[in-house]
């Protein structure tokens, strides 16, 4: 799931704390630039191109890291459908069944193709799930991404429990407003359909939670980074809230 946004400052972060990559997305022109920017840093960077849904492109992303890097030390799920915002009433079925196909199966699928790999790592394999404060937060026409991680937590936790004996971590992150280009967009949208400036908005919405402000990718990347490092050694099955204490779980 590496691109703009959260995907690229969790690989240049883990680029500059001393890891090698391979990176994967649906479509890899941007994850080009990634890759060049991470090898500026010192780090080797392999891109692929990867649709968690397709178990052969799965199997060769693993295959990339293990042949080019002799192993596998860190997944990093990032891969996400946002969903169609829908109600449940209206919904239809097939199309919140294409959430669940990536946010859900498509996830565990890439996480299972790697499991083998990450029981042979040094020290221990690490999984860390980029989840979403929707887990926990329920609104309204948000059902189908909110059901689809709800489900991803649970079944992260399962991971801890089953595969803790070959000290493999599983663990997932919660951001809530990622203050990116996508959400400056949206919130751009809502100022002009209430007649109302950016900055109202933005307000409103940085005013729900504690530290007042909504956190950019790099920031919620260092919770990414802390979950694989051996800071978090004895921390697995854990779900962490990284919304400036917009919701509190």
């Amino acid at each position: 799931g590496v691109g703009p946004g959260m995907g690229r400052e969790i690989a240049l972060l883990f680029a500059r704390n001393g890891a090698n990559l391979v990176l994967g997305a649906r479509k890899t022109e941007k994850v080009d630039a990634v890759a060049a920017e991470a090898a500026e840093l010192g780090a080797k960077a392999e891109v692929v191109r990867l649709d968690v849904t397709d178990l052969a492109s799965c199997e060769a992303a693993v295959a990339r890291a293990t042949d080019t890097f002799g192993g596998l030390d860190v997944l990093v799920n990032n891969a996400f459908h946002q969903g169609d915002f829908t109600t449940f009433e209206e919904s239809d079925p097939q199309r919140w069944r294409r959430v669940m196909d990536v946010n859900l199966w498509g996830t565990l699928q890439m996480t299972q193709t790697a499991v083998p790999a990450l029981k042979a790592a040094t020290g221990g394999g690490r999984i860390v799930m980029i989840n979403s404060m929707s887990a926990w937060r329920h609104e309204v026409r948000f059902g189908a991404y909110t059901i689809s991680k709800a489900a991803l937590e649970s079944a992260t936790r399962m991971m801890a429990l089953e595969l803790g004996e070959h000290g493999i971590r599983a663990n997932s992150v919660h951001p809530g407003y990622i203050y990116g280009d996508s959400v400056k967009i949206y919130f751009e949208m809502q100022a002009d359909q209430r007649g109302v400036t950016f900055q109202e908005v933005y307000d409103e919405v940085a005013a729900e939670t504690c530290l007042k402000y909504l956190p950019t990718p790099a920031e919620i990347a260092g919770s990414v980074l802390f979950f694989a490092s051996a800071l978090s050694a004895p921390v697995t099955g854990q779900s962490l809230g990284v919304n400036a204490g917009h919701w509190m779980h």
